[in-house]
């Protein structure tokens, strides 16, 4: 990760941006954190929720943190030395907490290896709790990407317009932490029902209506407490995969989840780019469904929709 940040520093095409920033540094990220998530099931179990909603929590502190820090290293020193800066301080700040970055039972060289079981994949448990992770995944990034530009449509100023991913970011440690707390006590569907609801809502009425910018950051909030939160409910969806596959191992389903939220997020961007060229909505209707962003609220609402797809499963007992 740190070496591909550093390699970028030297682009000097869109290929090399490429291979550095996108492949290089996703890769290397992800083996980076993902001991940190596998590690979770064998310290926590009775609370096992909460320490999910913790760490992703991170994820919403370093959306507020490294926008400020990026800004002004970007203006001070141009974008080929923030990368080296970067890589140095993604390098050197993590090695304190390596001494604890660990596997609570050591692996023995003794133990045969057991055999990957996949079987989990099949089951109609998973296959819902996956679509339902897919279809929120492909609309929850959209408002990220585009809130500062809608802003910037009702004529606020830069700072406003980037404090809008600010609140959402401070407001999705909260929704995570909370909706940790929650999966250690109730069944996945209610959590699943209250990030659904409550984002539904937010979007439709409070995006789709944003008139002026106190609205707008509103919607912020309360999108990033039920949206951001979704997450946090990975560990009861696991949970409920387990019971109904005892063989499953924690650590795959978890895999499974994540590469299943990259497909929706990876999908999203030229998904949304498709949107908004055809968006026929602008100046004839209502409210921000007519600011040319319509198709981009709308699919963010719709998308977000589908955690009902659980309660269709409920129905035929398949969750």
């Amino acid at each position: 990760m740190c070496f591909s940040l550093a390699m970028g520093s030297f682009s000097t095409n869109i290929t090399h941006l490429v291979l550095s920033q996108g492949i290089g540094f996703g890769v290397g990220g992800c083996i980076a954190y993902s001991p940190s998530i596998l590690f979770m099931p064998e310290w926590f179990d009775k609370k096992r929720g909460l320490a999910f909603g913790i760490v992703w929590a991170g994820s919403g502190l370093s959306g507020i943190l490294f926008p400020i820090v990026l800004e002004n290293l970007l203006r001070r020193f141009g974008f080929r030395m923030t990368l080296r800066i970067l890589s140095a301080l993604l390098f050197v700040l993590p090695l304190p907490f390596l001494y604890f970055h660990k596997s609570r039972v050591p692996v023995s060289s003794g133990v045969a290896q057991r055999r990957l079981n996949t079987r989990f994949l099949f089951n109609r448990v998973f296959v819902i709790y996956q679509l339902v992770n897919i279809f929120e995944a492909l609309g929850f990034f959209l408002p990220g990407i585009y809130l500062p530009t809608f802003a910037h449509s009702l004529g606020v100023s830069n700072f406003l317009a980037s404090l809008t991913v600010t609140v959402l970011n401070v407001a999705s440690i909260f929704g995570s932490i909370s909706m940790g707390f929650l999966s250690d006590r109730y069944h996945a569907l209610t959590c699943i029902s209250i990030s659904t609801v409550g984002t539904v809502l937010s979007v439709f009425l409070l995006w789709g209506f944003s008139s002026h910018i106190a609205i707008l950051l509103v919607f912020c909030f309360a999108y990033g407490i039920f949206a951001g939160s979704f997450s946090a409910i990975w560990s009861a969806i696991i949970r409920e995969v387990q019971q109904a596959d005892s063989a499953s191992d924690a650590t795959i389903i978890f895999s499974a989840i994540a590469f299943g939220r990259g497909v929706g997020n990876v999908v999203s961007g030229p998904f949304s780019e498709m949107l908004l060229r055809v968006d026929n909505w602008h100046g004839h209707a209502q409210g921000s469904y007519g600011s040319g962003y319509g198709l981009i609220i709308l699919c963010t609402g719709l998308t977000s929709f589908m955690g009902v797809l659980c309660w269709v499963g409920r129905a035929f007992k398949c969750v």
